[in-house]
């Protein structure tokens, strides 16, 4: 006897998914709760778990192959039927592997620091270590489907260590994510090791020297991350003899990337869609405010070692600049609002959206009613969200309600850019990079120059409900609020 294993609800308003890696083939032994294969919907990204124990017997349904919910998707039983079965994807090898090696392309070009990670700028420099770099992508007007992150560029520079049959790349493996599983063979000795790796994971490893069996993987389950074997390789690396010349700037990795054509992930699909939509039915433009952040910088690092102490997150900007946008969003609730037909639609609270960085792209959750939280609070979720976000462990609900996006641009640098607002939002703020620089300073005792640290902050927005002189009184009420640095009373500890 057998038993099919269908495709699951994945959220309200999901109604189909799309095979992108088969985790198991025909006769493995799966038990109750491990992994099969791994799903792509318009929301989220995530892996079925078997329901029953057994072995597979036959699967259904190719990998690359979009299919409705309750859709068989493959036989399990005591293996007796399925010694002459043959897994549906091995009939298109090439195709199969392109797709699964091709879930997210894009996220190659883009290595995003973890919202719990300590900024490590350059000297007069502060980086704001947060999982965003690019405009995410929240749900249509009047739909019930998630936000979906706008394009990132594609600036590839990781290669995967061995072309497939289809030559297609696999998704890099950064510092703030988790590597995807690039085979299912569970026999070589270094997968079973160091669980799932990618060909970019063993291509790095094999470059820098680094035995794969001897690293502990960070990711989830255990799987081995670049960051992972970056980490080994300089901890292995022999140190530089005293008084002598700086090293040689590192080769650059070319990217296999490079001559190719790859197929879109379901993601990046997605994304292209509501960019073009967004884009042509709002009317957008952005303006820009820079503002003296020392006070919080200043407070900040005096409470920092502390708030880690009592709350186990790591405090970054991040926190105060969503706490500053939540209590301006109350106060002029058009920057929160929506478009409904022929009316404005005000919500009752203050949903945002932080737009984080994974392997397969940018996605966002969403922090419900922010501007009930303080910083501890806001911390916390950001950290949480972000990190089960790259772990693929949200659900499609967690992606979906938001009615403001705050997106971290200068995460790896940027001084500022223009993000896109994703309908049904109104508008979105990116935060550029915190960094040291000489500004005139004016007191009693006239003008001085002195060190601050400064930021860019830019809010995008639509024109057709927001008047330019809303955004500017929103910026100025964040700049306003960040430069005060008064958050004592919000520390939340």
């Amino acid at each position: 006897m057998s038993e099919s294993v269908n495709l699951p609800a994945l959220g309200e308003s999901v109604t189909e998914g799309t095979v992108t890696r088969w985790l198991k083939q025909v006769g493995d032994r799966v038990e109750v709760d491990e992994p099969l294969l791994e799903v792509s919907t318009d929301k989220v990204d995530t892996e079925i778990p078997s329901p029953v124990a057994g072995v597979i017997e036959e699967i259904l349904v190719a990998e690359d192959e979009t299919v409705e919910v309750g859709t068989a998707l493959v036989k399990i039983g005591d293996g007796s039927g399925g010694s002459d079965a043959a897994p549906a994807a091995e009939h298109e090898p090439a195709a199969a592997e392109a797709a699964s090696e091709a879930a997210a392309p894009e996220a190659a070009a883009t290595e995003v620091a973890a919202p719990a990670a300590e900024e490590k700028a350059a000297p007069a420099a502060e980086k704001i270590d947060e999982p965003s770099t690019e405009a995410p992508a929240p749900e249509p007007a009047g739909a019930e489907t998630a936000p979906a992150p706008a394009p990132t560029p594609a600036l590839a520079k990781d290669a995967p260590a061995e072309a497939p049959e289809s030559a297609a790349p696999t998704a890099q493996a950064d510092e703030s994510g988790t590597s995807d599983p690039s085979d299912s063979d569970h026999s070589d000795s270094d997968d079973s090791q160091a669980g799932y790796l990618t060909p970019l994971v063993r291509k790095l490893a094999n470059e820098r020297g680094v035995d794969l069996s001897t690293i502990t993987g960070t990711g989830v389950g255990g799987r081995i991350r670049k960051q992972d074997v970056l980490e080994a390789s300089e901890k292995s690396a022999p140190a530089e003899a005293s008084g002598a010349a700086a090293a040689a700037p590192a080769a650059r990795e070319i990217s296999a990337l490079r001559g190719t054509t790859v197929p879109m992930s379901r993601l990046r699909k997605v994304i292209a869609e509501r960019a073009v939509i967004s884009m042509q039915s709002s009317a957008q433009l952005t303006s820009v405010v820079e503002v003296d952040v020392t006070a919080v910088a200043n407070y900040r690092k005096s409470v920092k070692d502390e708030f880690l102490e009592k709350t186990g997150t790591k405090l970054s900007f991040l926190p105060f600049f969503a706490l500053a946008a939540a209590e301006a969003l109350t106060s002029i609730p058009i920057i929160n609002a929506t478009i409904e037909d022929n009316s404005i639609v005000y919500p009752a609270q203050e949903n945002i959206s932080i737009a984080v960085d994974t392997e397969r792209g940018l996605l966002t959750p969403v922090i419900r009613d922010a501007a009930s939280l303080d910083l501890a609070g806001l911390a916390k979720e950001i950290a949480d969200l972000a990190q089960r976000t790259r772990d693929n462990k949200l659900t499609p609900d967690e992606l979906s309600g938001g009615t403001f996006t705050l997106t971290n641009t200068g995460s790896r640098g940027a001084l500022f850019d223009t993000p896109i607002v994703f309908l049904p939002q109104s508008a979105i703020l990116g935060t550029g990079i915190v960094t040291k620089k000489p500004v005139v300073i004016s007191d009693a005792n006239g003008d001085s120059i002195g060190i601050r640290s400064m930021v860019y902050l830019a809010l995008s927005y639509d024109h057709r409900i927001v008047d330019g002189a809303d955004a500017a009184r929103f910026l100025v009420d964040v700049k306003n609020r960040l430069e005060g640095g008064n958050f004592a009373d919000k520390l939340g500890i």
